[in-house]
């Protein structure tokens, strides 16, 4: 539960958790209608905001078909199918990493595209040497694309945020296959 004095102050920003994100979420969710195609997400440090916000949009069912927060190696073993000898190719919070968690979010719901984040929130950095403010994204479907994300923060609701924000971009951000040469 959140202290009240934290939750007054959080409220009077006037800011929402999905303020920011919902714009996103509703272009992504008009452009895979159109098309027909859908979406699976695998989450690690934005807890479910990605997901949250794609599910915001009204008709989110002719889209999303599911996603994992997959925090730990335990739940991307279990959610998303993801064995020992693959886990083990990748440091987490790699671009490697978050085309993995994509590949086998997209293959375990058979979506068009998987959409993947894997990073440090904060406040403090993770056990890999990462600082708090470092995730790389990915989206793999039709073509496939990772980058990795520094906002140099220890905020972890900012980069909560920032993070699921820039995943969504980053799926905005991928051309219509058929317009690709």
């Amino acid at each position: 539960m959140v202290p009240a004095g934290r939750s007054q102050s959080y409220l009077s920003q006037g800011s929402k958790p999905l303020d920011n994100l919902l714009p996103l979420a509703e272009a992504i969710a008009a452009r895979l209608k159109a098309r027909g195609e859908t979406i699976a997400v695998a989450e690690s440090s934005t807890g479910g905001l990605i997901a949250a916000a794609l599910l915001a949009v009204p008709g989110a069912s002719a889209y999303f078909l599911g996603g994992a927060v997959a925090y730990t190696r335990q739940a991307k073993q279990l959610l998303l199918g993801i064995d020992d000898a693959a886990l083990g190719q990748f440091r987490s919070a790699t671009e490697l990493h978050a085309l993995l968690l994509a590949r086998h979010a997209r293959a375990r719901f058979a979506a068009t595209w998987g959409l993947a984040e894997t990073g440090a929130t904060g406040p403090s950095g993770n056990r890999y040497g990462d600082p708090a403010g470092h995730t790389c994204l990915a989206i793999v479907g039709p073509s496939e694309r990772a980058v990795t994300l520094a906002t140099g923060s220890s905020d972890r609701i900012a980069n909560m945020r920032a993070f699921a924000a820039a995943a969504l971009e980053l799926l905005v951000g991928v051309p219509d296959p058929e317009q690709v040469p």
